[in-house]
């Protein structure tokens, strides 16, 4: 089985100059958690995910970025993160990652599993054909599980059985009684 088996074809993509906000809301949208970021030409240059906007906003003193956002140092409300005037080239990953469509959807595990990532943008010359992720390996190990388990084997004398009741049962609505 090959990457491009599973993968997701039809990408939502942004450039570096989307808004972080417009980027979250893209995100909820189609509900994704990351957008592949491409510059004017087309070509991959970034991914920007719920982990960069997270990070983005910073930690507090208990190492959460959820806490900062939502409360202030006193303890008050906090004032909301200016995400419609911050943009995606600023805080989006550019260390990629990828995968060839060809790949075998085993080295694509295995790509996720020791970068901890959730997806992986799919690329062919360059150019951005796919992503695929965790949901689409879920996929493709159950497609594997059923055509690697054999077919049920009939049970013959249930399927004679059931003929001969079948026969029994026309022969007695053929029979049919008529008065004298």
């Amino acid at each position: 089985m090959r990457v491009e088996d599973f993968m997701t074809r039809r990408v939502v993509t942004i450039t570096p100059d989307t808004t972080l906000l417009a980027a979250a809301k893209l995100m909820l949208e189609h509900r994704v958690g990351g957008l592949p970021v491409l510059d004017a030409s087309g070509r991959i240059i970034g991914i920007f995910s719920e982990s960069d906007l997270l990070r983005e906003e910073g930690k507090s003193e208990d190492g959460s970025p959820w806490l900062q956002m939502m409360v202030g140092p006193d303890g008050e409300p906090a004032e909301p993160p200016r995400l419609d005037t911050r943009k995606v080239g600023d805080v989006m990953t550019r260390q990629l990652i990828t995968i060839a469509p060809a790949a075998s959807i085993a080295q694509a595990c295995r790509l996720l599993h020791e970068h901890h990532l959730r997806r992986l943008p799919v690329v062919e010359n360059d150019k951005l054909v796919g992503m695929i992720a965790r949901p689409d390996l879920v996929r493709a190990v159950a497609v594997s599980a059923e055509e690697a388990s054999p077919a049920p084997t009939p049970d013959v004398s249930v399927d004679e059985r059931l003929a001969e009741l079948e026969r029994q049962m026309w022969r007695n609505r053929a029979r049919v009684v008529r008065p004298f």
